[in-house]
Formats: structure tokens, C-alpha cells, sequence
């Protein structure tokens, strides 16, 4: 039997990768470092606290499992935790534990958690004839926790906004950052961390806002000179939920206020939370200093909801309108309408539409009418593959090459004006973009969006032909 760390916790993920779906794993175990082997105690690092307690709360069996299988029934885990004590560098606490006793290592866990956290500062900032639990949180009741239906897709953004809201500044998820794209459910959870938390702190100033009304509120400001009430507003915040913050690209002035917004707060242990469209490693003309403080926390990905999600997204929302409907037709609009939440009741509502006004059944063959005709009309997604074709074709290079590792001059920006499409016109992130591109890292793809981006504001003829092969992606999408 080996008694090398390394080799010990790989043989333990070929145990655990049995027995969970992929993107369980690739959430909860691939982001876990073995430390090193100490006679029948193997040390683990994991990113954070949330990340350790859930662990112990959901996987706890199989640790223990592929533990004992690895090391004998005398194994046993010691876990390190990064802690983030809002300093340069991150401390780490060690919990010993033995695989299957969670509840005494969560204890622990608390105990340590308390000692770390500092304890928010008095907030000077009040303006005068404002009681802060007096703030209008801009908060829409029928988001909660308990309407967001959670899978596979979302389980993570979703667990970690439950964690916030029950002790909000106090997890290590400060700023807890949600990226996805439309119609996926951020808005929702974002304001079902507000309506949770005022639920059960009534007195706390909670506010949710998009980044385009915090962009209009900083103009008015100084259009007014009245910039110090503003960030005075802010600053007394408690809970500072901040929709679409990837609106903040290209203002910097903006982007300047709320960096120190940011700072008070978190200082100040207040609780922030964001939203957008990318993760931050993707958002374009946003400072390095504010995009560092956004990956303090968590990024949570949210993704398209799976088939088992997409149903019981249809079965809720039939629930909430007393409406009825055959398995069979909720199945079939389930498997056909894939792409995000907002066209699946978009879609369900289209149906129950065309059995209103034609005063007939809701039955398979109606849901296959309708489908058809909703399908239709939602814009194709076109994929990363389609346009290594349509790029390669325009400039005479098979798709081949733009995955291959030659460094020819007319292949490799061939290559890079891809990735520039991919980015544009795709919901990859970085990394997937990267792969899909014979495994190149996201910086390499980062450089690509730079360098194409330098050529067209240079070079009349290359932007004339990247503006060629755009109309024919768009003739490929419509």
C-alpha cells in the first residue's frame, strides 16, 4: 500500500468518482488538496468553511468509504480551512475528524469561525432623519428559497445565497459572486437572500439594486454635488445585493466609488453580494482592483437547468396556478425547451394561451403545435464548433488547425478571431473557450480578445473582414 499523500487522496477520488455524478465531483472534490500523511491521519485542504461543513453534511459516508478503503478502518482525515481574515494572506485552521462523527467537527468548525471574524466597526455614515431599517430594499416578496427549485445546475449558487442569509458577513463567502446567463435564476436569488434576511432582521438595511440604477443614482450625484450623501447612503448598508454588475465595464468613475463602497462594507462586516453575466475573470473594462475583491469570496456558476429540473420548474409553477396538466405533455415541453427558466414558463404560458383562446384540451399534440412555434421563435444558440467552421471557411483554414498546436502566423489569428466570437457570442467562460481550442489556457484566450480588439481599432481591412464573418454567424443564428 502506498503511504504517499498525493497518490493516497487519487486513489480516494477513483472511490468517490464511482459513486457521484460528474459535476457533484468536479464541484466538492476536485478543488481539494492533499496536504500530507501522517500515520493513519491524511490531511485535506479545503477552500473554505461553507465548502468543509458541506462535506461533512452530505458526504461524509463516502469519505469515510473511500477512506477506509485506501488506509483500513483506522484511516481518518484532518481537514485544513483556508480562513479569510480580510488580510493579504489567508490563514488556515486544522480540524481533525474522523469520517463519519460530522456533527463535533461542524462544532469545531463554529468555535474556530468565531475567533476569526472581526466584528463590524460603528458605521459614521448615517444621514441625519434616516433610520437605516427605514431604507426601501426594493425587494419583490415572491422571490424566496423555498419557489427556486434546485438541481444539479444551481445547487451551489443556491446553497451558498441559504448560507448567506442566515449569517450574513459572517460566512467566508463575502462577496458571494453569481454568474450565469439569462433567465437562470440570479435575480431570484439575490433577492431571496434580502427577503430572507429581512424576514428574520427586520432592523437590518438590506437593498437591492441593478449596477445600471447605481450608475444613474452615482450621475445624478454629481451632476447634483451631492456625491458625499451618496456614498454616505451606501456606505450605512448592512446587505448590498448589486444585480448585472458587469454594466460597470468602461465606468470608471463609477467603478471608483464603488470600490470604496465596497471596502466600507466589508470592513465594516457588512454583507455583499453580486450578480452577472460572466464570471470575473471574463468581465472586460473593469479595474484590477475591483475584480481582485470580487474573487474574495465564492463565484457560483449557475447553469442551464437539467432535464429532472426543468420538470419540477413546470410541475412548481403548475402548482402555484392551480393548473393541471398530462405527465406526458409536462415531459415533452421539458425535453424541448432547454435553454433557460425564463423560455421554460414562457413556454408553459404559451400553452395554456393556445388552450384558452381555442377553447381546446391541453393535450400531446397541442404541445407539439406550440413547441414548434415557440422554438422558432427563440434565437438559435450557435455553438463554438460552428463557428471554427464559419471563421475557417471565410479565411480558407480547417477547423482542424485552430485546435492544433502550430504557431503559423495566418492560423493563429484565424484562431484568435474564433475565440473573439466564441466570447462574443457564447455563454463559455474563458476556460471552456480554451478547450475547445486544443486545450489553450484562458490567458492565451484573453490575449486573443485583446489582440483582435487592437487590430480592428488599427486595421481598416482585418476589421472589415471580422465584420464580414459577423453578418455570416448572424446569418447562422437567425
Amino acid at each position: 500500500m502506498t503511504t504517499n499523500h498525493v497518490d493516497i487522496w487519487d486513489n480516494c477520488l477513483k472511490v468517490i468518482q464511482e459513486e457521484i455524478s460528474p459535476q457533484g465531483f468536479n464541484t466538492w472534490f476536485r478543488p481539494i488538496k492533499p496536504v500530507k500523511l501522517e500515520e493513519s491521519v491524511l490531511t485535506i485542504e479545503v477552500p473554505s468553511q461553507f465548502f468543509f461543513e458541506w462535506l461533512e453534511e452530505h458526504y461524509v459516508t463516502l469519505l469515510k468509504k473511500a477512506v477506509h478503503a485506501m488506509m483500513g478502518p483506522e484511516g481518518r482525515l484532518e481537514y485544513s480551512v483556508v480562513i479569510d481574515n480580510n488580510t493579504s494572506e489567508p490563514s488556515r485552521i486544522k480540524l481533525p475528524t474522523s469520517p463519519g462523527t460530522p456533527g463535533t467537527n461542524r462544532r469545531n468548525l463554529m468555535d474556530n469561525r468565531q475567533l476569526n471574524v472581526d466584528r463590524p466597526i460603528p458605521n459614521p455614515f448615517v444621514i441625519p432623519g434616516i433610520r437605516k431599517f427605514e431604507v426601501d430594499s426594493n425587494l419583490n416578496a415572491s422571490y424566496t428559497f423555498e419557489n427556486f427549485i434546485e438541481g444539479d445546475c444551481n445547487r451551489l449558487a443556491r446553497s451558498a445565497g441559504y448560507a448567506v442569509a442566515n449569517k450574513p458577513g459572517l460566512t467566508a463567502y463575502n462577496p458571494l459572486f453569481i454568474f450565469g446567463g439569462v433567465g437562470l435564476g440570479k435575480t431570484h436569488i439575490l433577492q431571496a437572500i434580502g427577503n430572507s434576511i429581512k424576514a428574520h432582521s427586520p432592523k437590518k438595511a438590506v437593498l437591492y439594486v441593478s449596477s445600471e440604477r447605481f450608475i444613474n443614482q452615482f450621475v445624478d450625484a454629481v451632476r447634483n454635488n451631492t456625491v458625499n450623501d451618496f456614498m454616505n447612503f451606501y456606505q450605512m448598508i448592512d446587505i448590498l445585493l448589486v444585480d448585472d454588475i458587469q454594466f460597470l465595464s468602461g465606468k470608471t468613475k463609477t467603478q471608483d466609488n464603488f470600490f470604496h463602497v465596497f471596502n466600507h462594507l466589508r470592513q465594516s462586516g457588512k454583507q455583499i453580494v453580486l450578480a452577472s453575466d460572466r464570471a470575473p475573470q471574463a468581465m472586460e473594462g473593469v479595474e484590477e482592483r475591483l475584480l481582485s475583491r470580487f474573487k474574495w469570496g465564492l463565484s457560483a456558476h449557475l447553469q442551464q437547468p437539467d432535464y429532472l429540473t426543468r420538470v419540477s420548474i413546470l410541475r412548481t409553477k403548475m402548482f402555484q396556478n392551480g393548473i393541471e396538466l398530462p405527465d406526458e405533455v409536462v415531459e415533452y415541453i421539458a425535453h424541448n425547451v432547454s435553454t433557460n427558466i425564463r423560455e421554460l414558463e414562457g413556454a408553459l404560458i404559451s400553452l395554456l394561451a393556445q388552450s384558452s383562446l381555442n377553447r381546446i384540451e391541453v393535450d400531446l399534440d397541442l404541445a407539439r403545435t406550440m413547441v414548434k412555434s415557440f422554438v422558432d421563435k427563440v434565437q438559435k444558440e450557435i455553438t463554438i464548433e460552428t463557428i471554427q467552421e464559419v471563421v475557417g471557411e471565410h479565411l480558407s483554414i480547417g477547423p482542424d488547425l485552430m485546435r492544433a498546436k502550430t504557431r503559423k502566423r495566418e492560423i493563429v489569428q484565424a484562431r484568435q478571431i474564433a475565440m473573439y466570437f466564441a466570447k462574443d457570442l457564447t455563454k463559455h467562460s474563458l476556460k471552456s473557450i480554451g478547450n475547445h481550442f486544443g486545450g489553450r489556457d484562458h490567458s492565451t484566450v484573453i490575449h486573443a480578445l485583446q489582440t483582435v480588439n487592437d487590430l480592428m481599432a488599427t486595421d481598416k481591412s482585418f476589421k472589415k473582414s471580422v465584420n464580414e464573418i459577423r453578418k455570416r454567424l448572424t446569418m447562422e443564428i437567425g
